[in-house]
């Protein structure tokens, strides 16, 4: 049931990512994420440069001039948005939580989506796929979606990046553009993202937090795994330990950009901390570059 805050934040949301997509951002998604191909549009009169495998024989024999096909992109596109709902999404300490950078920006994609007229849908997942809205368009649509991400509370709070390409594999039948919203913090799903990758259009969203790889110095803490319960003591007035803390979540990192680049996989690094537009409308430019080579 949506409350009256509940109502206040889509509203909220809708206005701020409305604006975003109309000024910046949806030129740039359109020329990242192309259509499925070419479709015949109309016939007009042959010009001088025409690739002569287009003339259209049977018009130019009527019309007794030469004509030739013109095609156009096949725009329409499947966008799912995979977000990822475990412990460890609520969890922030500047401007915003993991889970509601997640909310704003599968606002922002999928107002993208259905300013170029895709379909979006939604899976959340943790340590199973717990709710799925398939995809369609419309502004109603996307509404009911950025609500879903936002109202959504999690019956278990581990992750299973594995299991929710999988069913993504499932449930979609032809190629789509696949978001996938996560922190990554899980084992054991490369071999199930190297599949994903080659069957869709996938660019994993990693989301980051500034106090996950600085400690503060507060003395002798408690710390509680978001996803296990597990409880740990960590001295945090240590200066080698804070480092040692730093160095370990930076290789973990530095790994995850290695594992990415090993599966030749488009992939985003955003912060709770900040703008996070500027980034992501970078990577679209950068990666549409790429593309264009």
């Amino acid at each position: 049931m949506l409350t009256r805050e509940l109502i206040k934040k889509i509203r909220k949301i809708e206005i701020t990512t409305n604006r975003t997509v109309n000024d910046v951002l949806a030129g740039q998604y359109h020329s990242v994420f192309k259509g499925r191909g070419m479709v015949f549009d109309e016939v007009r009169p042959y010009q001088p440069g025409d690739d002569i495998r287009v003339v259209d024989w049977n018009v130019t024999a009527r019309m007794n001039d030469l004509y030739v096909k013109q095609f156009i992109e096949e725009r329409e596109l499947t966008v799912m948005l995979l977000v990822d709902a475990s412990g460890s999404q609520a969890f922030g300490t500047r401007e915003r939580l993991k889970s509601e950078l997640a909310a704003e920006l599968s606002a922002l994609l999928a107002f993208s989506a259905i300013k170029n007229n895709d379909r979006v849908g939604l899976i959340m997942f943790t340590d199973r796929v717990e709710k799925f809205v398939p995809p369609k368009k419309g502004a109603k649509h996307v509404l009911r979606v950025i609500s879903e991400v936002l109202a959504f509370r999690p019956e278990h709070r581990g992750t299973n990046i594995q299991g929710v390409l999988e069913f993504l594999a499932r449930v979609t039948k032809r190629k789509t553009v696949a978001f996938l919203v996560s922190d990554f913090m899980a084992e054991g799903y490369e071999a199930a993202l190297k599949v994903a990758n080659r069957r869709h259009d996938l660019v994993p969203v990693v989301l980051r937090d500034p106090l996950e790889a600085a400690l503060p110095d507060l003395g002798l803490a408690a710390f509680q795994d978001a996803e296990t319960g597990e409880l740990m003591l960590f001295d945090t007035g240590s200066a080698h330990a804070r480092r040692e803390y730093a160095e370990q979540v930076e290789r973990t990192w530095q790994e995850q950009r290695r594992q990415f680049k090993r599966l030749k996989i488009d992939a985003v690094e955003l912060s709770t901390q900040g703008d996070y537009v500027r980034p992501l409308l970078l990577f679209f430019k950068r990666r549409a570059a790429r593309m264009a080579r």
